[in-house]
């Protein structure tokens, strides 16, 4: 625009020519303005006002000239002054989601209302309501959609896939946190990250990127039902790690369905011990087990799993995830969930040796997608014609920069720790989790041999009885709360 107006300065010497008006550009149409609306919610009994913000955040190349619209909802308490308070940046994961899962199911003011506990079908479309488990009370809310989810958006000439990978999306929300903050001169404020599912692993790579590029100290990292090390969650040839490391989630689940009887921590515990020593040494010997030794743990693993000792057998003592799925519940014809194994639904095709489908994700999708949709329009006065991408595969491929071996972000969060021994990290997770099963947290961190002894207490767990997505059971976002507002507003030692 600003050549435009200069041209006739240039040329004063030339009659001026009348010009056909054209069409502004994309690129040249105004982005929306952000939409500000004020809202009263009842948390733990108590009224609280807020302000809660809903826009598009532009993220700049070193010219100037922008590159992405992040968007974004912000929640902020208007009865306090915001300069010093808490303020907790969220989102989720795929990668390729957006942050609808957290928003509408957990932290947010409002929450979707689910059926029972979490494992039952809702009918549509779904309602939704004041959330009394908010932690809004205790700390200030941004939800975060990463590039290619939500409405946010690659922008001019950027290219979508420029954002689409391990350091990329890091160093992309990083730059959003650093400009929120900036924007909302909220330097001064109590940072915290909360990341779900991949989230977590983003959240891992932010609390060693802001420090390092921009000083920004963060004071908690939350990571719920998550992952560091992707080695943990790929079962194949020549990684057994895996195998054990579900090993516990699967006596979980199954005790969770009553083919496993007894104390269901004692039988996890006891898994555990198994599934990281005798199971190690099993795994270990290959095709040179003796044949006495791989029946004696074929026998172990079904007293752990509820599978024949003859199919595990079958499988050479290593267990899919995918295949527990399909084989559990087969005599009833039921499959159970990835997300949730508590969810149990007729299977489709008995026939398969594998799940042919997972349940869990099918309870959640529509049921969060109209929800978030309704709510952005009628309460939150957000009008895009645009899809909002709830859960999109655009962001594949996915550059993961991981040659010839696994994603792990371990090392940058014990550095992150290291460098600042105020960093407290929060791991969060359910016992029916198949997506990411708990122990992969915990062999992560103990895999931490670079964090400092004395700095190992900073990392502490919490458990839910649900999935992957435990929140949908409501006794379970009660504790979460109370877990996250103690965390939260814990006094520095």
């Amino acid at each position: 625009m600003f050549a435009a107006l200069s041209l006739p300065l240039v040329a004063q010497d030339k009659p001026a020519q009348e010009k056909p008006k054209e069409e502004p550009k994309k690129a040249d149409v105004a982005p929306q303005k952000d939409v500000t609306i004020e809202g009263l919610a009842t948390i733990d009994g108590k009224k609280i006002p807020y302000k809660a913000t809903t826009g598009k955040l532009v993220l700049n190349k070193e010219d100037g000239s922008p590159r992405a619209s992040i968007f974004h909802v912000s929640y902020v308490r208007s009865d306090q002054d915001s300069a010093n308070r808490p303020v907790t940046f969220a989102f989720n994961g795929g990668p390729g989601s957006s942050a609808v899962w957290l928003h509408l199911g957990a932290l947010g003011p409002r929450i979707i209302q689910m059926s029972g506990d979490g494992t039952q079908a809702v009918t549509p479309p779904v309602q939704f309501g004041n959330n009394p488990f908010s932690i809004l009370d205790v700390s200030d809310l941004v939800f975060i959609d990463p590039v290619s989810t939500g409405y946010s958006r690659a922008e001019k000439d950027a290219k979508p896939g420029e954002f689409h990978g391990v350091e990329e999306d890091v160093e992309s929300v990083g730059d959003f946190i650093r400009s929120w903050v900036t924007k909302n001169k909220r330097w001064a404020s109590p940072k915290f990250l909360l990341g779900e599912s991949y989230g977590g692993v983003r959240a891992a790579g932010l609390s060693h990127f802001l420090q390092s590029r921009y000083a920004m100290s963060l004071n908690g990292v939350i990571m719920l039902s998550t992952l560091l090390d992707f080695q943990t969650l790929s079962p194949a040839n020549g990684n057994d790690l895996a195998y054990q490391v579900y090993l516990p989630t699967f006596a979980s689940v199954a005790h969770y369905h009553g083919v496993l009887k007894g104390d269901r921590d004692e039988l996890v515990k006891k898994a555990r011990a198994f599934a990281f020593g005798p199971y190690t040494t099993a795994l270990l010997q290959g095709n040179e087990i003796s044949d006495a030794d791989k029946k004696a743990a074929a026998t172990q693993l079904a007293s752990f799993t509820g599978l024949s000792s003859e199919l595990i057998e079958d499988l050479d003592l290593r267990i899919d995830p995918t295949r527990f799925r399909g084989e559990l519940l087969k005599a009833k014809q039921k499959v159970v969930g990835r997300f949730d194994a508590r969810v149990a639904w007729d299977d489709t095709d008995s026939s398969e040796i594998q799940a042919d489908y997972d349940p869990s994700y099918s309870l959640a999708y529509g049921a969060f997608g109209t929800a978030m949709l309704s709510y952005l329009t009628t309460e939150l006065d957000w009008q895009e014609n645009q899809p909002y991408e709830i859960l999109t595969g655009k962001v594949h491929p996915w550059r993961w920069n991981a040659s010839n071996g696994y994603v792990n972000l371990s090392s940058k969060l014990a550095t992150a720790i290291r460098d600042n021994p105020k960093l407290r990290v929060l791991v969060q997770c359910g016992y029916t989790d198949l997506a990411t099963p708990a122990d992969g947290m915990l062999y992560s961190t103990r895999q931490m041999l670079n964090l400092p002894a004395p700095l190992r207490k900073n990392i502490t767990y919490t458990w839910y009885e649900g999935g992957h997505m435990f929140y949908m059971n409501p006794p379970d976002l009660k504790k979460m709360r109370t877990d996250l507002v103690d965390f939260i507003t814990a006094k520095p030692e």
